[in-house]
């Protein structure tokens, strides 16, 4: 019993892995050989044709079933496939984040609220861009490196390392250093934000040891770490979204400012600050609930219902 999960890690790294690696080498070279809307047309088809079979599924639908109780097995079906569209999309479109221009005038994005972009990268001190894993997420720190505003991003590498090398690989056109999640993490999350630069923070995710915060309805595990350093340092926090319009067409939203409340009672100040985040959060899901990554485990096993 002692020997055998030292047996099934090296069963991941010398087997499994490897063939992992192969596929998705494939794969993205197959990606990047086709132009970006053949590539990403290709990418939605194939996830959205074999993705509803996997068992990875059944998560999407209960997480449906909780924050759309009134919606039937069908409905929940065709989001579910609509994600996975996204998805596949998203994946295609690595190889081609180098060639897609935010700001011209080839119709691929469509910005919105781009000075506000520019009011962070002006004004002299850090700053904090959030979203959540909507659309083709990556399309922010794309803008913000085309907008001379590189972002600092926090992220959980891949386990395999060889997908981990194709992975910064597709991101060599996005500005900004990449920060793993964890202790370390935090301490160069900190040192970032002192040296003036700004982050990037993708905030839908389960963290288990955060904080409850609504999330359409439900008590979610929330990381804190966005509203604690906002507070403390007096940090601007932005909001911003991408939407798929169709295809590889995208929509970049970037909000103005949120105002976050400093009462001076830390603990429920970052309590609130995060329920106003998630609540933004929410109301992009509603918008585009097929857009949005159905796969994370928000909730935890039982999603109780009502506010923490």
């Amino acid at each position: 019993m002692i020997l055998r999960p030292r047996l099934q890690s090296r069963f991941r790294r010398f087997l499994l892995y490897p063939i992992e690696a192969a596929v998705v080498s494939v794969a993205y070279g197959v990606f990047a050989a086709l132009p970006i809307d053949a590539a990403s047309a290709l990418g939605g088809w194939l996830a959205r044709t074999f993705g509803p079979r996997l068992s990875l599924s059944r998560r999407a639908v209960a997480n449906l079933g909780r924050a759309y109780p009134e919606k039937g097995a069908g409905e929940i079906a065709k989001i579910v496939r609509g994600m996975w569209d996204n998805l596949g999309r998203t994946a295609a479109e690595y190889p081609h984040l180098g060639e897609i221009d935010v700001y011209g005038n080839d119709g691929r994005v469509e910005v919105v609220g781009a000075e506000n972009v520019d009011r962070l990268r002006d004004d002299g001190k850090p700053g904090i861009f959030f979203s959540g894993h909507l659309g083709n997420w990556e399309i922010l720190s794309l803008g913000a490196t085309q907008r001379g505003l590189p972002l600092d991003r926090i992220y959980r590498a891949a386990n395999n390392r060889l997908v981990e090398w194709l992975y910064r690989r597709g991101r060599t056109a996005v500005e900004g250093a990449l920060i793993p999640k964890g202790p370390a993490g935090a301490r160069r999350l900190i040192a970032s934000l002192k040296k003036g630069r700004h982050l990037g923070m993708l905030v839908d995710q389960k963290m288990n040891d955060g904080i409850p915060a609504p999330f359409f309805g439900r008590a979610a595990m929330t990381a804190p770490a966005l509203a604690e350093f906002a507070l403390r340092y007096e940090f601007p926090v932005v909001a911003a979204r991408v939407v798929r319009l169709s295809g590889a067409r995208f929509r970049l939203v970037i909000s103005p400012p949120m105002e976050l409340e400093s009462t001076g009672e830390r603990q429920a100040d970052v309590a609130r600050a995060m329920a106003q985040v998630n609540a933004v959060i929410e109301g992009w899901v509603r918008d585009t609930p097929e857009q949005w990554l159905w796969l994370h485990n928000r909730w935890g096993a039982k999603g109780r219902r009502g506010r923490p």
